[in-house]
């Protein structure tokens, strides 16, 4: 484990690999689970008021359940999720001509609608944060349904951090990335020196 200000962060995120490849999975990873995508309370309301925007691009099961309950609800733990459709899927997908599942609110995003990219948990998926008292833990979560993404990681030799540069600079900062970037290049230049 490394410590960066107040995160504790699993090696894992140097030590693993990890691409995306959405031509392989789908995007499998927006309609499998048994809980939507972990929200920050401050994005319920930003999603909220994205709605009108992204209420063309939702199917009419999301906009059942979103009508019906909201745009999230509380899972066990007390946290804010993502609302579901079907026990799995979450609302704010939609499947483009691909045959891709694709999120509708990084779609408005990229089309410039608004400055709000998506939920910042699955921006940093397959990194999941675990907010404790003191510190906030870093740790890759590993899901059968991202084998692929692991296996293209592994070709191109890319660490999971890296892959996530801009989702963990947008949640931690540029000088707390720096800092995840020496702490890389110590352990292995140490790991060189002991072999």
């Amino acid at each position: 484990m490394l410590q960066i200000d107040d995160t504790i962060i699993s090696l894992d995120l140097l030590d693993e690999h990890f691409v995306c490849d959405l031509g392989t999975c789908k995007g499998i990873c927006c309609i499998e689970g048994d809980d939507g995508a972990p929200l920050e309370f401050n994005e319920v309301n930003i999603i909220e008021e994205l709605l009108p925007i992204i209420w063309d691009d939702l199917s009419e099961k999301s906009k059942a359940v979103i009508l019906a309950q909201g745009v999230s609800y509380i899972d066990d733990d007390g946290e804010p999720v993502t609302s579901i459709v079907n026990g799995a899927e979450c609302v704010f997908t939609y499947t483009d001509e691909k045959g891709e599942c694709k999120c509708a609110i990084e779609k408005a995003y990229r089309e410039g609608k608004t400055n709000f990219y998506k939920p910042i948990s699955c921006h940093l998926y397959p990194v999941r944060l675990q907010k404790y008292e003191d510190y906030t833990a870093v740790n890759y979560h590993r899901w059968k349904v991202c084998n692929c993404a692991r296996k293209l990681g592994s070709k191109l030799k890319i660490p999971v951090y890296q892959f996530l540069k801009e989702p963990l600079i947008r949640k931690f900062g540029e000088e707390w990335f720096e800092q995840l970037e020496i702490a890389d290049n110590e352990l292995k230049n140490s790991e060189l020196r002991n072999k």
